[in-house]
């Protein structure tokens, strides 16, 4: 018998559990479940988080979003938080993740989505906008590039680190890398204190768990024949062609997209953009503002008054 696609998901702990108080299910497709957050009712926020999160990194922007009428879902990448973590390092494409989100997309029929990305997360939820543009009607970005790459990309240190054999795979299996440098990438680095590490640290305290966070960094295109790129093109394109309302909000004292903005700039002319003086991971630092834009793209054009 064919295993049905939507099951509950397993408890928590209960000191991670008091953190994360919502409803969680497990989406099974291709072989490999998708743990996510399905909360709340109303029209259809979408978060995709990046690399080496999880859906906990949403829930201060959750919390402000659920006093409004809205329904949050915030999926685990495959891989990454609750979800199944294949050992493949193949499995982790731009193709497969985008793919995946949007058979979760069909699954559940959301319509009307307001999609959410940040890190990996903007691509992947660009992508899976790409395959349903019917679905998406509005979009949050915040540090991430979806940006197709015209010439030669640059490599920052710590990519080119992550394509270096053997010390790499070292680093990223045996001290968990990038984990322990998290709290560097914030412009406050005390918002990743010793209890949020603990919640990040945890679906990966496994040795064997740790596939995924070097094959995401591998993800990033380092020539203009990687793999990634063809995936970029369709995400470009979606892009440039979307037509509803788009907000940019903005870590600028992160290291590593801090200076993508004017890129998404260029693929969102008329976006709203709200710049804070948070670093990589905003959603620890500024959920109020995160939240806000939300709030603004789902309710702009409506009849009833936003609630900002």
């Amino acid at each position: 018998m064919e295993e049905p696609p939507f099951s509950e998901a397993p408890p928590l702990p209960d000191w991670l559990a008091e953190q994360l108080p919502y409803r969680r299910r497990m989406f099974t497709s291709g072989g490999y479940r998708m743990h996510f957050i399905d909360e709340g009712s109303g029209p259809a926020v979408l978060m995709q988080h990046g690399n080496p999160m999880w859906c906990f990194l949403w829930r201060k922007v959750i919390r402000e979003l659920l006093q409004q009428q809205v329904r949050v879902i915030a999926p685990d990448l495959v891989g990454m938080g609750l979800s199944d973590k294949p050992r493949d390092p193949g499995v982790h494409t731009l193709a497969y993740h985008g793919r995946q989100l949007s058979e979760l997309i069909r699954a559940l029929d959301l319509q009307e989505i307001t999609i959410v990305g940040q890190d990996w997360g903007g691509p992947v939820s660009g992508l899976a906008a790409a395959l349903n543009p019917e679905r998406v009607a509005g979009a949050v970005f915040a540090n991430t590039s979806l940006r197709l790459p015209r010439k030669q990309p640059r490599v920052t240190p710590f990519h080119r680190f992550a394509n270096r054999p053997v010390i790499s795979d070292l680093a990223f299996r045996l001290f968990n890398f990038p984990m322990p440098m998290l709290p560097k990438v914030q412009g406050d680095p005390s918002s990743l204190g010793p209890a949020e590490m603990r919640a990040y640290r945890y679906p990966l305290r496994r040795f064997r768990d740790r596939t995924a966070p070097l094959a995401l960094a591998r993800m990033v295109p380092t020539r203009l024949e990687h793999p990634s790129i063809g995936q970029l093109v369709k995400i470009d394109r979606w892009a440039r062609q979307f037509g509803g309302p788009v907000e940019l909000v903005w870590g600028c004292r992160d290291p590593i997209l801090g200076r993508a903005l004017h890129g998404n700039l260029e693929l969102f002319p008329d976006a709203r953009v709200t710049k804070t003086d948070a670093g990589h991971f905003l959603q620890e630092e500024v959920p109020v503002n995160l939240a806000a834009a939300i709030l603004r793209v789902i309710f702009s054009g409506t009849t009833e008054k936003s609630p900002l």
